[in-house]
């Protein structure tokens, strides 16, 4: 069993994941980019808890529907820009989610949650602040679907994906063709 430790981010509708996907490798540093578009839950739960951890995010999709998420614009990560989501449902499931791993949470995953999906990060604050202002210019908030919970575990820098959950659905084959995160194989390995 690898110590790596492990990631549980949000499995998005295929539209969403890609559009967030495309604003990412247009304004993320590509020597940097290492990692897919996402929206962490939990940024690092212990590898050997791993089998505890599985069980707990199956029991949560299973009594779960694909769930609605609001887009509510650009933020400022002061060098970088994230997209801000919310949810109700997206919420309850993280606080659910969160009692149970408690014992394990690190300071990062203990801290207040802020949903959002990082599009740019580690550039210099004129040009985040340029790509904010350009984003913010016209937008109009719209909702996207999370279609259930994704494992990851962390390899340094990249992330191996370890198994998909889909809401009302429970796990879905593991695989070791490269997936994005909306789930579905990806013959690019983005």
């Amino acid at each position: 069993m690898s110590l790596a430790p492990l990631i549980v981010t949000l499995a998005l509708e295929d539209s969403a994941f890609d559009c967030f996907q495309d604003l990412r490798e247009s304004h993320f540093p590509p020597h940097r980019n290492q990692v897919p578009a996402h929206l962490t839950l939990f940024h690092a739960l212990p590898a050997e808890h791993e089998g505890e951890v599985r069980q707990a995010l199956e029991a949560a999709c299973k009594v779960r529907h694909p769930m609605r998420l609001d887009v509510r614009g650009p933020w400022s990560l002061g060098r970088g820009v994230a997209y801000r989501l919310a949810s109700p449902d997206l919420e309850r499931l993280r606080a659910d989610s969160a009692q149970a791993f408690s014992a394990w949470l690190r300071p990062q995953d203990r801290a207040p949650f802020r949903p959002h999906i990082t599009i740019q990060n580690k550039v210099e604050p004129d040009e985040a602040r340029r790509l904010l202002e350009t984003l913010q210019h016209g937008f109009e908030p719209f909702d996207i679907e999370a279609r259930g919970l994704l494992l990851w575990r962390y390899l340094g820098g990249p992330w191996e994906l370890v198994e998909r959950f889909n809401f009302d659905a429970g796990p879905t084959e593991t695989t070791t063709t490269p997936e994005s995160p909306s789930g579905r194989r990806d013959p690019e390995s983005r």
